[in-house]
């Protein structure tokens, strides 16, 4: 399994259900990447089309194969409101490197409830630890030859 960066752009959200009857909901997202776990900022006011443009950094380490995401309304006085979450699957990002932010449906009970757009990056260990010149000369090749012509 692949080791090293994942960078979490979280962009916004469309289509979200309100879960404030009154106002509109002050939405937050909790990411998680297997037993690590983060939270956005708190989009207060902002309805079911808020907008975070944050950045989160995860460490994989082992056998991670997916990132999830809970979006949550902030209640003052009351507990928090379940909205919806997202799952997306890494293994296309470790085969690309990069996914731009794109649109993943969030589902609660199984039901659709909007969309939610993320960027994604991942930065394999062994990109991260080497310089240029060690990782150049350690695919072997013309610079370990020892034939001449």
């Amino acid at each position: 399994m692949p080791q090293g960066t994942l960078q979490v752009l979280l962009v916004g959200a469309k289509g979200l259900e309100n879960t404030d009857f009154l106002n509109n909901m002050d939405p937050y997202v909790v990411l998680c990447c297997r037993s690590q776990e983060q939270k956005s900022s708190v989009a207060s006011g902002k309805g079911s089309e808020p907008e975070w443009n944050e950045n989160f950094i995860f460490k994989i380490t082992s056998s991670v194969t997916e990132l999830r995401l809970k979006i949550m309304d902030s209640d003052f006085g009351t507990a928090d409101d379940f909205v919806g979450e997202a799952t997306i699957p890494l293994e296309p990002l470790f085969l690309e490197g990069n996914l731009p932010p794109t649109a993943y449906n969030v589902v609660k009970d199984q039901e659709y409830k909007g969309e939610i757009r993320v960027g994604l990056t991942f930065t394999p260990e062994d990109r991260q630890n080497r310089g240029f010149q060690a990782e150049e000369e350690s695919f072997g090749g013309w610079k370990e030859s020892a034939a001449t012509y």
